[in-house]
């Protein structure tokens, strides 16, 4: 059992623990959603999906995120997991990736789909 991300305690006041196959998945939020330099110790940790939000809707954009996802994922967690497919669908003001991966402990393949809306005014 691993430390459940983010932070929080159980009913039972407790730190919150995960599974081994939850706890990759908050590792890959945590690759996603953090934006290279946000981290002061791992400047550039992370792939930045936030910013993409607000780029124009195209197949460029497409294919510029299902590489950026890819190698970020490939960099950081390339001892966790071997990702076989990323798919990026933008909508007007929401971005989401969906991904298919193996387990490398396990062999078992999952998918996962991951969102990001912009704040808006």
């Amino acid at each position: 059992m691993r430390l459940d991300f983010p932070f929080r305690f159980d009913a039972r006041g407790r730190t919150a623990r995960t599974t081994h196959e939850d706890h990759v998945r908050d590792l890959i939020a945590q690759v996603l959603f953090t934006s290279p330099g946000e981290r002061v110790n791992r400047p550039d940790f992370g792939c930045g999906l936030k910013q993409l939000v607000f780029a124009p809707n195209s197949t460029e954009l497409a294919a510029a995120t299902q590489a950026l996802v890819q190698g970020s994922l490939q960099q950081w967690l390339g001892d966790l997991i071997q990702v076989e497919r990323v798919e990026a669908t933008a909508d007007e003001s929401s971005l989401e990736v969906s991904l298919t991966y193996v387990l490398r402990s396990s062999g078992e393949r999952r998918t996962d789909s991951f969102e990001v809306e912009s704040a808006g005014p």
